[in-house]
């Protein structure tokens, strides 16, 4: 029997960014993508996602979709076999980096959605990555399929999401925390502690990635996988 496997993706991604692991686990997992697109919270988008999905399943979620899955854990931690954070924060969002993404959605809403969505490439990948047209390319073209209303959407949701720090205890379900070594957006160090307070967690460090190892490295990454899944 197959297991149901929820892969949450990150703000501006779509299905491009689990591709690589939808392909290589098509034959022991039922993949499910969730659609991020069409909620302004992160309440919204957990909901939404749950009910996709059967009785029980694993999740996954990168960055925004890290944000998700804490709210998963929040609304159905009974139904949640396993656990797989990605290049994610546990934190709140600051004061200043509220006001960063309120200036984003200020100037989406002034026509500069390309100009935005090029400003994240820099910090997305790893810089000896970003001259790679294929990698880019399809990083492009999932932030044009998300489009500006369902990228305000998205930012609207990650400033309004709770800070999930004093939960991590609680996580009871086998647990993989993984990231890109020079992930500039959500450091390292965030995942040092998270792997910390979650009982028995694994901790994984991808060499040479950045903010979007499913797609910079995905043999790194699906090789974790593989371990945290089960799979021989």
């Amino acid at each position: 029997m197959k297991t149901p496997l929820l892969l949450l993706p990150g703000l501006l991604c779509d299905e491009k960014l689990w591709a690589a692991q939808v392909a290589e686990f098509a034959d022991h997992c039922e993949c499910v993508v969730a659609d991020m697109s069409r909620d302004d919270t992160i309440a919204g988008m957990a909901a939404r996602a749950i009910a996709s999905m059967p009785e029980t399943f694993a999740v996954c979620g990168l960055s925004m979709g890290g944000y998700t899955a804490f709210e998963v854990m929040r609304q159905a931690p009974e139904r949640v076999t396993k656990l797989a954070l990605f290049d994610t924060s546990p934190h709140a969002d600051t004061a200043e980096r509220i006001a960063i993404r309120e200036g984003l959605i200020a100037r989406t809403r002034n026509g500069e959605f390309t100009d935005v969505i090029e400003e994240h490439f820099k910090s997305f990948v790893h810089p000896s990555r970003q001259s790679e047209a294929e990698l880019m390319g399809n990083i492009r073209a999932s932030a044009m399929n998300i489009g500006p209303d369902a990228y305000i959407r998205q930012q609207t949701a990650i400033i309004g999401r709770p800070d999930s720090v004093g939960e991590l205890a609680q996580i009871a379900c086998p647990t993989l925390v993984l990231c890109g070594a020079e992930d500039a957006l959500t450091p390292p160090a965030l995942h040092d502690e998270m792997a910390a307070l979650i009982p028995g967690a694994k901790l994984v460090k991808v060499a040479g990635s950045g903010h979007l190892p499913t797609m910079e490295k995905p043999e790194s990454v699906n090789a974790a996988m593989k371990d945290w899944l089960g799979i021989g």
